[in-house]
């Protein structure tokens, strides 16, 4: 994380956490994080590069923004020697972006003892709403 980026929650959670990394897919896709937290967080992925043949950001990439933000959250929420996995998620694409960046904002809904809950509003570079998901993560014990 560099000084532009902000993470909040329990310093040995997000220690643990932070030590796994992103994952190839968020290095492949070229995501940033600029806030992480159980309650909110924020990154963005640049539309080129991650285009359909029709030269629009792939719906794909939408829900893999948004599931990343929403297991991340939810993975700070869930503290040290426990972990969380995505269990449902819907998405609703409303709007297609073309060139610049697209920013997730996920904002928890609930954050349980076994189970978090997370919407993911993704804009375009003029604030626009492209899509909206939601994201349900089941947490479990480290083995």
């Amino acid at each position: 994380m560099t000084d532009e980026q902000t993470v909040q929650g329990p310093p040995e959670a997000v220690a643990e956490y932070l030590a796994r990394g992103m994952g190839e897919l968020a290095d492949k896709m070229g995501m940033v994080v600029t806030e992480l937290g159980a309650d909110r967080a924020v990154a963005s992925i640049p539309v080129e590069g991650n285009r359909q043949p029709a030269g629009l950001l792939h719906g794909g990439a939408y829900v893999v923004l948004a599931e990343s933000l929403g297991s991340m959250a939810a993975n700070i929420h869930a503290g040290p020697g426990r972990y969380a996995v995505g269990i449902e998620l819907s998405a609703s694409h409303t709007r297609s972006a073309t060139s610049g960046r697209v920013t997730g904002t996920c904002t928890a809904i609930h954050l349980g003892g076994t189970l978090t809950t997370h919407e993911i509003v993704l804009t375009d570079d003029e604030g626009r709403r492209c899509s909206t998901v939601r994201i349900t993560n089941i947490i479990r014990d480290a083995r």
